[in-house]
Parts: C-alpha cells; structure tokens; sequence
C-alpha cells in the first residue's frame, strides 16, 4: 500500500549561495541507504524513496544525514540526527512522524525531518513461527522522507495468508569499512566528534583514512 504524499525535510537554512542539492543517507546497523538528490530542494527537500531492510537483533535504531550534493568538492553535510525506532512500530503500528535535525545552528535546530516507518516480522511459512537466520529477525520498512510503504498480507477470517513459496535468502551484509582500532584512532585525533559520526563517515569515505580526516577536519572546523 502507498501513497503519494510526499514527504520532506524542513530545514532551517540554505547554505552556500546556490540552492542546495539535498539527499540523504541513513544507516542501520552496518547497512547504508540513500536517497535519490532533491536537486534545487534547498530548504524544503522532498524525497521519493522507500527503503525496505533486515533489522539486526538488538538493533534498535537508525542514523540519519542530509549533505548537500556537490559537484567539485566533497558532499557538505547539513544536518544530522539518531532516530530510536518506537516500540508501537515493533508491536506492528505504523508511524509517521516528525523527528529533530541538530547540525551548525546547534542541537536539533537545524530543521525537522519526517519519517514513515513499518515493521514486519519475518514468518515461517511453512510452521507459521519466527525465523531468526543469523542475525535477522525482521524486515522493516524504513521510509526515509518519501514514499509511505506499508505491505499487508490478506487475511481471511482474521488468521494472515502466506504463501507457501521459499523465502529468499537473507543478504549477505558486507563487512564494516573500519575497525574498532581505526575508530579510537580518529577518535583520540577528534575527541570532540562523537563516535556514530565517525563510524559513519568511515562508511561514506569506504574506508579512506586520508579522507576521513579531511572530512573530520572539515567537522572540527564547523563546530
């Protein structure tokens, strides 16, 4: 099921003197998604993006980033925030909400982002319990500002409907750009950068120290 509201991210300012080319980038667990570019999308970026994942045990939320496209230079980052998934999505409920952006102007007053999420349980369709390969408990439907995307089983005197095909196999999730030793490096050279950030900017850069401090620099200057 989906609808064709478009969401989008309310910014407080447009920095630079062109209007800015927003997209964004979220990260659940070790996996990262992203959005296509509001091209002109400046203050008021809409998005047109569903993101569908396997939420890791003991993962209960996601990091999100809003950078400016660049064509000449590194990508800027705008706006950031840590979104912890509601429990009402877990239990099955769908959400759709607006969540605090921090960025230059200060904690959560850069703007304000919206996010619809889902969250469907992995089913056993041949026994009807819960499969847990690895890792893998569930797939949420994690829409990042854009489409509302919310699959439903038909359901015939109120017990679900599965078919009794083979569920695809999980995804094999690539290893982290990093280790924990790269992190406390960047770390002990910017401890005034929190630790998710570097992580993420790691994945960004694919593991590139020399651009990860450039991109860190770049922070340390701003803040």
């Amino acid at each position: 099921m989906s609808t064709d509201r478009r969401s989008q991210a309310q910014l407080t300012k447009n920095y630079g003197i062109m209007k800015m080319d927003p997209y964004c980038r979220i990260r659940v667990g070790h996996a990262v998604f992203e959005t296509p570019t509001s091209y002109n999308g400046a203050k008021l970026p809409s998005w047109n993006k569903c993101v569908q994942c396997y939420l890791p045990v003991g993962v209960d939320s996601m990091y999100l980033e809003i950078f400016d496209e660049r064509s000449f230079t590194v990508d800027d980052r705008i706006a950031w925030c840590h979104v912890t998934i509601p429990q009402s999505v877990l239990n099955g409920d769908v959400v759709d909400d607006w969540y605090p952006l921090s960025g230059r102007q200060g904690e959560e007053k850069e703007g304000m982002i919206n996010l619809v999420l889902s969250f469907t349980p992995v089913q056993n369709l041949t026994m009807g319990s819960f499969i847990c390969p690895q890792q893998t408990m569930v797939i949420p439907q994690v829409v990042s500002p854009g489409m509302f995307y919310a699959p439903m089983q038909p359901v015939v005197g109120g017990t679900p409907v599965y078919q009794t095909t083979q569920l695809p196999p999980a995804p094999v999730q690539q290893a982290p750009a990093y280790t924990e030793s790269d992190v406390q490096q960047m770390k002990d050279m910017f401890p005034g950068i929190e630790t998710n950030v570097i992580q993420s900017v790691f994945i960004a850069q694919r593991g590139n120290k020399n651009a990860v401090i450039n991109s860190l620099l770049s922070m340390s200057s701003e803040q």
